[in-house]
């Protein structure tokens, strides 16, 4: 039994303000988290040895960069747990605390040449716990939003999240083309670097300030009332009485993930490499597919209110390959639309949008935390490291590789809807429509 309980239909002035705080500081601590990647090339040449072979040392420092996922489900388990027993707002703060710290260290500390082999042990230790914090800040945020909102507004506010948590990888965009723009190359290695992990340092603070004017979930409040809060370790109450979520959250989030690397990670890298796109034009191209990205989200929630999540889910799971094919048969054909086909792919991702609907009802509230940070930072850890490492070797097979991904994952996306998407299907724990 769930602690839910009526809610207005519409959603109220302090219902916007929380969804807009949780946005807004959801996008800086993607910020923090993904700047890293735009430096790793910078950073390669300042936390190693310089006798290092050049490749050897950008594999290190993509390593490093790695680590951060890696260290997702263990931060975001036991987040998760304080979550469950302690209150959404603590550990919703807490999150985007232990990322700006380690974001603002990286800008301030010492590097190879005045500290040796201390200064990439040091960059390591800071990126486990950014790994750790965005972990937790994910699954956080998609409860904290999901329990203040009215459940029937619950797919455009989780929707708007999303637009909120992926425009942080457009912030980190732009602010890395100008820091490349304002600086020569020597000048980057000398000291411009440093700026966009300060800024992001900066960025993680005011957001910390920013969510003291956010108030506990109305559910946690209610649990905690009818002391319904969960005792002893939930993730071991989750693997014990709520198995049958387990499979299709741990499917759900590889859905929403191939979406992201696909358009996010992937494409910009190969319309370089594979396409002899100049870097300029790939950047202003990527930038409007995260922009169109963030209307799809929201498009997609508001989908979700209208028709059920799980019906949203079958729809979008269609639409995914469909807007992903039409990018690369451009690319592929030289049709001269790229600008058209990449935002026409970026709203057919709207299954980023979709999915957090879904693992939010899959779980009941009193664990609700635990669960989907389990299933969430397990398979996106997974599916985030081995997905990009593996289309990229298949693509001098064949440019279409990334359409087939896509078109097998709408199929599993297409699976879930039509095996668990039933009314009243007894996996779910909270409104079948999402």
């Amino acid at each position: 039994m769930t602690a839910e309980h009526p809610r207005p239909l519409t959603l109220s002035r302090a219902d916007h303000k929380t969804l807009s705080l949780a946005a807004l500081g959801g996008a800086l601590e993607i910020y923090d988290f993904i700047i890293f990647v735009f430096f790793a090339v910078t950073l390669s040449q300042l936390f190693f040895p310089p006798h290092m072979p050049e490749w050897l040392r950008l594999l290190q420092s993509f390593g490093i960069f790695v680590t951060g996922y890696l260290a997702r489900p263990l931060g975001g388990i036991l987040m998760a747990h304080f979550a469950d027993r302690l209150g959404r707002k603590k550990v919703f703060s807490l999150s985007i605390l232990m990322m700006a710290l380690p974001c603002l260290l990286i800008g301030i500390m010492p590097t190879y040449a005045q500290i040796g082999y201390a200064a990439p042990l040091v960059l390591l230790a800071l990126r486990v716990l950014q790994g750790a914090a965005v972990g937790g800040e994910v699954p956080s945020a998609w409860v904290f939003v999901a329990e203040h909102v009215p459940r029937r507004r619950r797919g455009y506010a989780l929707g708007f999240l999303q637009a909120g948590l992926t425009f942080g990888y457009l912030i980190g965009a732009l602010v890395a083309s100008g820091v490349a723009r304002a600086f020569s190359p020597e000048q980057l290695l000398d000291y411009g670097w440093r700026l966009p992990f300060l800024l992001g340092g900066v960025f993680g603070l005011f957001g910390v300030w920013l969510r003291r004017y956010l108030a506990e979930t109305p559910i946690f409040i209610a649990l905690r009332q009818r002391r319904e809060a969960v005792g002893g370790l939930p993730v071991a109450q989750v693997l014990r009485e709520h198995r049958p979520a387990l499979l299709p959250a741990a499917l759900l989030t590889c859905v929403l993930t191939s979406a992201v690397v696909v358009l996010v990670v992937l494409t910009p890298t190969l319309m370089q490499q594979r396409f002899a796109l100049p870097a300029g034009q790939t950047f202003a191209l990527s930038s409007l597919g995260i922009v169109f990205l963030n209307l799809g989200c929201v498009l997609a929630g508001l989908l979700v209110d209208r028709i059920g999540a799980w019906r949203a889910m079958a729809l979008y799971s269609v639409l995914l390959p469909v807007g992903i094919g039409a990018l690369y048969a451009n690319l592929i054909g030289g049709w001269g639309w790229p600008g058209t086909t990449y935002a026409l792919a970026g709203l057919s991702c709207g299954v980023v949008g979709v999915v957090p609907s879904l693992m939010v009802a899959l779980f009941p509230a009193r664990i609700r935390v635990s669960g989907i940070s389990l299933t969430y930072n397990l398979a996106y850890a997974l599916w985030a490291s081995i997905t990009p490492l593996a289309l990229i070797a298949l693509t001098p097979w064949s440019p279409w590789v990334c359409v087939g991904y896509c078109l097998v994952m709408g199929g599993v996306g297409l699976l879930c809807a039509w095996r668990y998407g039933a009314l009243g299907s007894p996996v779910l724990c909270g409104d079948p429509r999402g």
